[in-house]
Parts: structure tokens; sequence; C-alpha cells
């Protein structure tokens, strides 16, 4: 996917305007939370996201999607990544 098909996408599904986060080379995230609901598109480097033992990895032109307060931790590649982000609200 690319940022414009990205940007199309979040927008009809109701999520905020996308904005650019980088994250430090071989950086890592301990489990947490958010409290919104997140999809992004990976631009350069990767991300890896998992819970437990169980773990997936997004490089560029893929999305990943976290639900609100959706437990899990974060590992960074040796590059660190760049991605376009978007949150929702939870409902109410």
């Amino acid at each position: 996917m690319n940022a414009d098909s990205f940007h199309k996408m979040v927008t009809a599904e109701g999520f905020s305007e996308p904005v650019l986060v980088e994250r430090e080379a071989n950086g890592f995230m301990d489990m947490h939370t958010h409290p919104f609901e997140a999809k992004a598109l990976i631009l350069d480097g990767y991300i890896e996201i998992g819970s437990g033992s169980d773990s997936r990895r997004y490089e560029s032109g893929d999305v990943f999607h976290l639900l609100h307060e959706q437990t899990h931790w974060e590992r960074y590649g040796p590059k660190g990544v760049l991605y376009l982000a978007a949150r929702k609200a939870p409902c109410r």
C-alpha cells in the first residue's frame, strides 16, 4: 500500500489525519496499551509487534492495526522504523 491509498482508507474509516512517526534503531517498547485504535503504514525499516511469544514483522508497504487497549510490545529494526499512523477514539 502507498501513502495516498492509506490516507484514503483511514479517512473513510473515521481515523484521524495520519502523522509521521519515527522510532530509533534497535529500539524496544515493553508490553503496553494505547487509549485509542491505531492503523499505521510502514514507510521504511521494520517493526515487530507481538503479545507474549506471538509476533509479526511489518515492513515497507505493510499496514498494522491495533485495537483500543490491545496489549502488545514493539521492536524496531536496525534502521529503526518510519511510519504513518492514524488514530481513532474508542466508541462510547
